[in-house]
């Protein structure tokens, strides 16, 4: 039981940052290569609030999420919209966000120093609870709640607002939806800022997690959300979810029943059997080539 929950916790963290990932994948079909660099940054940025601005990790939260949807403005701006017209912008915009990416990890270690950083002793209280005999931080129930809060929030968005059908518009074709009315600009660089947003939160939790913060630290993630992605079907926003599950789940019990030098052999010998079985991922849609 003990196992089954840390498993969930790690797995739900995993899913808010692939979320982030298949959002601007699943509409805009491009893949950001710098979010694992809004990860660390915002890392290093809630650390930073809590250690010298003296907030608690509430009020830091919320300053974090909006600094991570600045960052995905910038990088909309910076790295994606100015290769738009491109007949190879996907790959073109791959690389641009890599390059971005690491700009944001030298100004990091610039301003921060190679040095691993945690959060103050006592910025969170060390409260325990017993679940079913398995012992359960209030950190976890914290991560936990968050990151399901915001999947929420995000499918609500998407589903039942008006901004979510302007998503779906433009996923399915920008043209039309330019043709309907909709600002397909501001669709795309809202689609970035919520992503970033995600992907910042998502970033705080980790450090939060293991108490570590390092310039690395979205780097040795990000394999792990296109893992993610990928498992649960790309651009799928629930398959982001059970895929993020699954990946925690394997890696838990691997390092518990066989050892921790197996934790990434049977989580990504997980990816390639799913992608032997369903090359669509689990919820994925199987696409239809036209000719």
């Amino acid at each position: 039981m003990q196992q089954l929950l840390n498993g969930i916790f790690i797995g739900s963290i995993y899913a808010l940052f692939a979320i982030g990932f298949t959002l601007v994948f699943g509409i805009l079909d491009r893949l950001n290569l710098a979010h694992p660099a809004v990860f660390a940054a915002s890392a290093f940025v809630g650390i930073e609030l809590v250690e010298r601005g003296g907030l608690s990790l509430w009020a830091a939260l919320p300053i974090v999420f909006v600094f991570g949807a600045v960052l995905g403005l910038l990088i909309e701006r910076l790295a994606f919209r100015p290769l738009k017209g491109r007949a190879d912008a996907h790959f073109a915009g791959l690389i641009s966000s890599i390059a971005l990416a690491g700009m944001v990890i030298a100004l990091l270690q610039w301003r921060y120093g190679p040095d691993t950083r945690r959060f103050p002793a006592g910025s969170f209280p060390d409260t325990r609870y017993e679940v079913a005999g398995a012992q359960v931080t209030l950190v976890q129930v914290v991560i936990l709640g968050v990151s399901l809060a915001l999947m929420v929030g995000l499918t609500y968005m998407v589903t039942r607002t008006r901004l979510g059908r302007g998503m779906r518009a433009v996923a399915e074709n920008p043209d039309a939806a330019r043709v309907l009315g909709v600002n397909v600009d501001r669709i795309t660089a809202v689609t970035f800022a919520i992503s970033s947003a995600l992907g910042a939160v998502a970033g705080v939790l980790f450090a939060i997690n293991v108490n570590t913060a390092q310039l690395g630290m979205g780097s040795a993630i990000e394999l792990k959300g296109l893992a993610v992605i990928i498992v649960g079907g790309m651009g799928s926003l629930p398959g982001a979810l059970i895929g993020g599950l699954a990946l925690g789940l394997a890696e838990v019990f691997a390092v518990q029943y066989i050892g921790s030098s197996w934790r990434d052999v049977i989580a990504f010998g997980l990816l390639f059997l799913i992608l032997l079985l369903r090359p669509q991922g689990l919820l994925g849609a199987r696409k239809v080539r036209e000719v």
